[in-house]
């Protein structure tokens, strides 16, 4: 019975190590394929992917603008309805982007875009909310209607308040890189003043 030649394992220990080796540096090399992946980069994907959403949103905030709170319940029903809605899928759209755009290459960039996409989601439900309430007012009677879109008034400026993970995205590196990209930069209403 012949016995175990150590040169040859070594040699196989050789060659399994070489390999492993191979592995590693490719493994290495994608690492640093994605270390190029900077905060700009991270930033344009984002605007890109939000950009169609600025419009809509300043669409929107104008339509409730637009309606003059004098004016028929009836109207000013159908044009909140329709601004809510469409402020809710804006919303949406913006969380979609938060989670398309990946992770930013800064400290905690996982937590600060999952934050933000959360808060986005809440606020989207908040404006579907909002778009039920004024739905269900009775426009048979003015006083009743404007008494009825106090509270819907008070959840739009908790909506509007709602941002505390937006706004920790914007403090640091990331919402420097935002501001560079013409994706993120506000749109004007078609009234020019801006939203």
């Amino acid at each position: 019975m012949e016995g175990t030649d150590p040169v040859k394992v070594n040699k196989k220990l050789a060659a399994a190590l070489a390999g492993g080796a191979v592995v590693v540096l490719a493994l290495t090399g994608c690492s640093e394929e994605e270390d190029k992946f900077t905060v700009d980069d991270w930033a344009k994907k984002y605007c890109d992917a939000a950009k169609p959403q600025l419009g809509k949103q300043a669409a929107a905030e104008q339509l409730i603008r637009s309606t003059a709170s004098d004016g028929k319940p009836g109207d000013i029903q159908t044009a909140d309805s329709r601004a809510f809605q469409d402020l809710a899928d804006v919303y949406k759209g913006y969380a979609g982007a938060f989670r398309a755009a990946g992770t930013p290459p800064v400290e905690n960039g996982e937590q600060l875009v999952k934050a933000a996409a959360a808060e986005l989601d809440v606020n989207a439900k908040a404006y579907l909310d909002l778009k039920q309430q004024v739905d269900e007012l009775d426009t048979g009677d003015q006083q009743e209607f404007a008494d009825g879109l106090v509270p819907v008034a008070d959840g739009l400026a908790k909506i509007e308040q709602n941002q505390s993970a937006r706004d920790r995205l914007r403090a640091g590196e990331t919402g420097k890189a935002m501001t560079k990209q013409p994706g993120c930069k506000p749109v004007a209403p078609s009234s020019g003043s801006p939203s």
